[in-house]
């Protein structure tokens, strides 16, 4: 499918993994280190991350392009928090996705990448 521009729509999944996915991997960095005390090799391994990842997040090498709604950096947080709790993988992965989601109700989506077309797939038509 293509969009009004004459290039093809990416699915909403294709733009949260290249543009969101990074920014909240950055945001859980940042709270993991200046809120909760952790270094980058703990960060990293939280988040199964190499240590210089952790660093490119917190220097804003990476993930840095999405401005965050107050809610949305509250939800990230809370996932924080229950990564240093201890998640096993499969709440770790739910975490995410919750996180991820709750980034396309608030609309980021819409002011984002409009064209965004859905996957069908993974059904996040219910999301937006």
């Amino acid at each position: 499918m293509k969009n009004k521009k004459g290039g093809f729509v990416k699915t909403t999944c294709e733009v949260m993994v290249q543009r969101v996915l990074p920014a909240i991997r950055a945001e859980l960095a940042r709270c993991m280190i200046w809120d909760h005390g952790k270094n980058q090799q703990e960060v990293a391994e939280i988040l199964e991350l190499s240590r210089a990842a952790v660093s490119q997040y917190l220097n804003e090498k990476r993930g840095a392009e999405i401005d965050f709604s107050e809610e949305a950096h509250q939800e990230i947080q809370k996932f924080a928090v229950n990564l240093l709790e201890g998640m096993d993988p499969r709440e770790q992965v739910a975490g995410m996705c919750n996180v991820c989601k709750f980034v396309q109700r608030s609309g980021w989506l819409d002011r984002n990448a409009p064209d965004a077309g859905y996957c069908i797939l993974c059904g996040d038509s219910e999301v937006k």
